[in-house]
Order: structure tokens, then sequence, then C-alpha cells
């Protein structure tokens, strides 16, 4: 089946989400190992070896880094993830600006961390903008130039989306943002290391950056923050002036290092990988599609990451689904979210019908990802979506040519 041993002897189930976390490359984990153990030095040490190595084990990881996104590598901070990184560019523009400009633009569909920094904006003055998205995921970008204030700091938009997939048009935003003079920030968290990214090319003035999600370690993560034109911040967090005095707090070597190889490790596979990732994308989607009925794909066909594929089966029940699939790790949204028995906030915003975002499923397809997990998966989804049917008194109706928006439902 493709599963793998857990070392007690249990099956795990095979691994298809990769949107919510990445296995650790094993040459991430090599870069890493002696930073663990042999070369424990303080990175700020200053006055001797122990510290000099490490300063300079996270000085080559900041190259590593700024090289993948066409940065120069001063405009690298290292933080604990994207979250922390995405407080720090939202928060941190929006309080340095302050005393002149109170206004933020982003969108609906944005990660859960960028909606609860502007939130937390509001409740300390600032007006914040969420442009709606088109039925494709997509910003209108019409909307998004009738949206600018006098008094715009700052426009925040994510690159590929978390649970969709959908890319925005990166590029023309951050034309749109510079034509205001207004800072761009993006989350590049789920595009980093898997579509090309240059932030001179796509005038990006910051972008957050994850470890584990492009096959490095947990607990670390990047900002970029432009030099020219020079992008200010206030800082979170107070401490001993690390990182430029915006991210205080010993940078944490092993950690670093890994981040910097994962970035190494992805501009060289990047191209190969798309390849591979597009052909098991393609794969995945033509067989369901072409076994089951009535399967929805969200997000837009063309602009998006084809490693990340959310399908809405009409007439199941996403959990029940989940369940039934319980030997392959998938989920119904992201990760942040899915406790919750909420249907996700992004299906809402591209205007998915309530029963139909309850019944979708998202797929991750990854550097790891073989053609035998890919059939496995598919072979098991076909089964039980047609089982599940089977069983619904719904999808019986719909047989039967019922309209069921015409039914007047009572409540007993």
């Amino acid at each position: 089946s493709g599963r793998s041993g857990d070392g007690d002897g249990a099956l795990r189930p095979l691994y298809m989400d990769v949107q919510a976390t990445t296995p650790l490359d094993p040459r991430v984990l090599d870069s890493m190992l002696p930073y663990l153990m042999a070369y424990y030095g303080n990175p700020h040490s200053r006055t001797h070896a122990y510290g000099w190595e490490s300063e300079a084990a996270v000085e080559k990881a900041r190259r590593q880094v700024a090289d993948l996104i066409g940065a120069d590598s001063r405009e690298i901070i290292f933080t604990s993830g994207a979250t922390e990184s995405n407080n720090m560019a939202i928060k941190g523009v929006a309080r340095f600006y302050k005393s002149r400009k109170k206004h933020i633009i982003t969108t609906q569909t944005e990660h859960k961390c960028v909606l609860d920094s502007c939130r937390s904006l509001e409740t300390e003055g600032f007006r914040v903008t969420y442009l709606p998205v088109k039925k494709n995921g997509l910003i209108d970008l019409k909307e998004l130039e009738a949206a600018f204030q006098p008094d715009t700091s700052l426009v925040s938009v994510m690159t590929v989306n978390n649970e969709i997939g959908v890319k925005q048009p990166i590029h023309d935003i951050g034309e749109i943002c510079r034509a205001h003079k207004v800072f761009f920030h993006t989350d590049a968290a789920q595009a980093i290391g898997k579509i090309p990214m240059d932030v001179n090319n796509m005038k990006i003035d910051l972008m957050s950056i994850s470890g584990h999600k492009i096959y490095g370690p947990k607990g670390v993560g990047a900002i970029y923050v432009r030099r020219r034109p020079r992008v200010r911040l206030e800082p979170l967090q107070s401490g001993g002036g690390q990182e430029r005095g915006l991210r205080s707090g010993t940078v944490p070597t092993p950690l670093a290092v890994g981040l910097g190889a994962a970035c190494e490790v992805a501009q060289q596979e990047m191209e190969y990988d798309h390849k591979r990732i597009s052909q098991l994308a393609e794969r995945l989607v033509t067989k369901i599609m072409s076994e089951v009925p009535d399967v929805v794909m969200n997000g837009d066909r063309e602009h998006r990451y084809p490693g990340c594929i959310n399908l809405s089966f009409a007439y199941v029940e996403g959990e029940s689904l989940l369940m039934a699939l319980k030997d392959v790790a998938l989920s119904s949204g992201s990760a942040c979210t899915s406790a919750s028995l909420e249907p996700s906030y992004v299906l809402r915003a591209i205007g998915t019908d309530e029963d139909l975002a309850h019944s979708s499923i998202r797929f991750g397809i990854g550097r790891f990802t073989t053609e035998e997990e890919v059939d496995y998966t598919v072979q098991k989804c076909i089964q039980h979506v047609k089982r599940l049917r089977e069983m619904s008194p719904l999808w019986e109706m719909v047989q039967d040519g019922i309209d069921l928006k015409s039914i007047k439902w009572t409540q007993h």
C-alpha cells in the first residue's frame, strides 16, 4: 500500500499533507548535525572561535536564503517562522508609520495570522480593507487600485494560497504598490522554493518565509525587509539587538543553517520538482475526475501551484471521507483551523456553496511523493466517495432528477 512503519510495527498513513508541513530533506539534516553537536557556540559571541564559527554558519545561511529570492543577504532576518514574519511585517510597518498612515489593504483569503494581525491593528485605530476574491480565488486588480487611500502604508497579499493553491498576480500587485509608493508585503510560505520568486523583479518590499514548508526544520523562518527603498519596522521583540535590532534573541544556529540548506536545495531542485509534481497532480486530478462525477476543483485551473489540490466531492461529507481515508494523511483545510467544524473561510470567500465547502479535501503533493502513493490515494478516494454516496439520500434524489435547491426542508 506504500504506507510506512513508525518503528513499533504499526503502520502509519502515507503522507499527502505537505501544505501543513514537509519532512526534513536528508541533505538539510546533514548540514545541521555539526551545529547541533560539535559547533555549539553562540553566533553573537565575538570573543572566541566558538562564536565565530557559528556566526560564519549563520551568515552563509543568510546568503543561501537571499539567493533563493534575489535579495541582498543584509535584507534577511531570521525568525521563528512565517507566523512571526507576518506579524512583524504587518504590525511593524503599520506602527512605524502610524503618525501619518493609518490604512492597510489585505485579502479575505490570507493566512489566519495575517488576518489576526490586521484585526489586532483595527483595535489600535488602524483601518483595514479586506479585498474580496473572484470565484477563481484571485483578487481583482481594479479593486486593489480603488482601495488605495492617501494614508495607506501597506498592502499584504499572499503569493500561493495554503488551502486552494491559487497564485496571485504578485508581479502586477508589486507594480501597482510601487506606483502608489506603498509598501508591498507577501506571505510566501507556500511559494518559496517551489516557484521562482525575485523580490526586485516582483517589486516586493517584505516577504515571509517558513522553514518547515520547504523541507527544512520546524521553528525557523525568515523575513525579507527591503533596504532600497528602505522599509522601516517597529520591532515586536525587545532585547539584545540581534538581527539589526528587528528581532532580538539568539539566532538558533542549527535551525538557521537548516533553513539555508533547505533554500539552496530548493533552488537546485525547483525545476525538477515542479515538473514532477505537476505530472503527479495532473495524474491525481485526471484519474479522480474520470471515475467520479460531480467533483469540483477549487481555485483557478491555470494560475496555481500544482502541488496543492483542493477538490469538493458533492453529496459527501468531507469529514466522513477523511475518516474513511484513514490510511492517507489528508486534510479538509489548513492545519490551523482543522479542529473547528466551520467550513473554510477561504472556500467561503470564493463563493463555494456551504455543502460543497463541507465536502472538500486538500491533497498535497511534494518532493518525496511517489506515483504509487498518488495511485493508492486515488483508488481509495474513488472507492470511498462511491460508497459514501450510495449511503446518501441526497445522492439518490439527485440521481432521480430532483433539484435539491427546490426542496423546502422543514425543521422538526
